[in-house]
């Protein structure tokens, strides 16, 4: 992996940071491609539990670098974008994207694919498709109206005003806002809380969430019924009342219960 991307990993979390801040962090052909393969990397990583998307140098992401000529067809480029969109959705493990600087364009939708948002009074986020003469990308047709409701997604896509921080929080877009010399201890406090919950039990809450928003109450609720028993088959489900009985503080691991209970009958 080249230096466009950096990779950190620390206590089960990883951070990983958009690295051309010259281009205030633009995804080029090369980016995209890397951003994709960290994902699916990440999927495959049994140990991860939490990941964090952030941007180097002051910014987040500009969006997509428009301003490098490739001669292949626009539908390869979008591939691109593609698979960048449904590795993050797809992404067990919850995700962070911490926003410092600006989020534009594919840029804040990357944001937005996050589970979690975390932003600086100073950062500032657009739509700008429709002043470059495209329209919306990277899956903001999908997120926005799910986030803000049609009528707000309509406004923040065809006018594409820039908005503050503040504004984005009260829409919904972003989670938090902390001020630039807090994000950094907030966002280990937060991605910390997240890798030591139980991982099973969180990646199938994620799941039902994001599956929920297209479904009905009584497809919802099925889906709801045939997760719950996985969870009881783990032995976080076991530590966590051992834990409330005990009055500490739960330990999970997300092991799987049953090869204990069976080694138990072997013995």
């Amino acid at each position: 992996m080249s230096d466009v991307l950096l990779t950190g990993d620390r206590n089960g979390v990883r951070t990983l940071t958009l690295n051309r801040p010259e281009r205030r962090n633009a995804l080029d052909a090369q980016l995209w491609v890397e951003l994709a393969d960290a994902l699916r990397t990440a999927k495959r990583d049994r140990e991860l539990r939490a990941l964090v998307l952030t941007g180097a140098g002051g910014a987040f992401c500009s969006g997509a670098d428009i301003g490098t000529g490739e001669e292949i067809h626009p539908r390869y480029k979008l591939d691109r974008l593609t698979d960048v969109a449904l590795a993050l959705h797809e992404l067990a493990v919850p995700t962070v994207a911490k926003v410092t600087g600006i989020a534009v364009g594919a840029g804040w939708n990357l944001a937005l694919g996050c589970d979690l948002v975390v932003a600086t009074p100073e950062s500032r986020f657009c739509q700008i498709f429709s002043k470059r003469g495209l329209s919306v990308d990277l899956g903001g047709s999908w997120l926005l109206p799910k986030l803000v409701g049609l009528q707000q997604a309509k406004r923040l896509v065809l006018l594409a005003d820039m908005i503050e921080a503040d504004e984005a929080h009260r829409l919904g877009l972003v989670t938090w806002v902390k001020a630039a010399d807090e994000i950094d201890a907030f966002v280990d406090e937060l991605s910390g809380r997240l890798a030591a919950g139980p991982p099973f039990a969180l990646a199938q809450s994620k799941a039902l969430l994001n599956d929920g928003a297209n479904s009905t109450l009584r497809e919802a609720l099925a889906n709801e019924a045939r997760a719950q028993p996985g969870n009881f088959a783990t032995a976080d489900s076991r530590e966590a009342y051992a834990a409330f009985a005990a009055k500490r503080d739960a330990e999970f691991s997300g092991s799987w219960a049953l090869y204990a209970a069976e080694s138990e009958e072997e013995r």
